[in-house]
């Protein structure tokens, strides 16, 4: 009876888990206006994947191995996480610097209509010839990129899980079937999350203009921020670990 009450509170903390701000704050750097809501969705499945498979590592290390995640490398990789979120942060304003963003509006057949246009390669004038183009497959983000910030994020969780794991099961086999509900939901959860994000996001690019770009570069400073709060934070509990 109590395996069959913890297994859906594992599913219930996985999906709130994706909520938590250092989450949000990674995830939303990543959003691509060019992706539909399913390579959103898929994306945040793929954080949620690399999430669970450094869980299950720790898990195994902890459960069957008899190891343990001291404080010292719970505060670094917490700290390797905040200069991860800063620097994702960073990129998303590296990107609306350097493709230099600007919206226009053209015709393909009978259809006019408006959207971004990015010249990354223009030295010079404005070249209008530039703006005859075909609409080309979408671009996104490295899923390699979106695993690696999804395994280093369960690595810095690790200790936390272990202990709300611990304290609600009582053998390893308990043990496992709440990771495998707390990963089903972290993934069911980030991938609802960014599905979820890219409307209003999709909506203001469609829009355009400066609003768009300042709300990207809100994402970008909101992102540098929270990770550098994280890593203050993380650090100033290494050093007190460490004295």
């Amino acid at each position: 009876m109590e395996l069959f009450l913890a297994l859906p509170f594992g599913f219930l903390i996985g999906m709130s888990h994706a909520l938590e701000t250092d989450h949000l704050a990674a995830i939303s750097t990543l959003f691509d206006s060019r992706d539909g809501r399913r390579r959103l969705a898929w994306r945040g499945a793929v954080w949620g994947i690399g999430h669970s498979l450094s869980l299950l590592v720790v898990s195994i290390a902890v459960i069957l191995l008899g190891l343990s995640v001291t404080h010292g490398v719970e505060a670094s990789l917490e700290f390797a996480v905040g200069v991860m979120i800063a620097a994702l942060g960073i990129r998303t304003l590296w990107r609306l610097r350097k493709e230099k963003i600007h919206v226009h509006a053209h015709d393909h057949g009978q259809k006019r209509h408006v959207h971004f246009h990015s010249h990354r390669t223009d030295t010079g004038a404005h070249d209008e010839s530039l703006h005859a183009h075909a609409h080309a497959a979408p671009a996104t983000s490295s899923t390699g990129l979106v695993l690696s910030i999804g395994l280093l994020h369960g690595l810095a969780g690790s200790a936390a899980f272990m202990i709300l794991m611990l304290s609600t099961v009582d053998s390893p086999l308990q043990a496992l079937g709440y990771l495998a509900f707390f990963s089903a939901g972290t993934i069911a959860g980030m991938g609802a999350l960014t599905a979820i994000l890219g409307l209003p996001l999709g909506r203001i690019n469609r829009v355009g203009g400066w609003f768009s770009t300042a709300t990207m570069a809100t994402i970008g400073l909101a992102a540098i921020t929270v990770g550098a709060m994280l890593a203050t934070e993380s650090l100033t509990s290494l050093l007190e670990f460490m004295a």
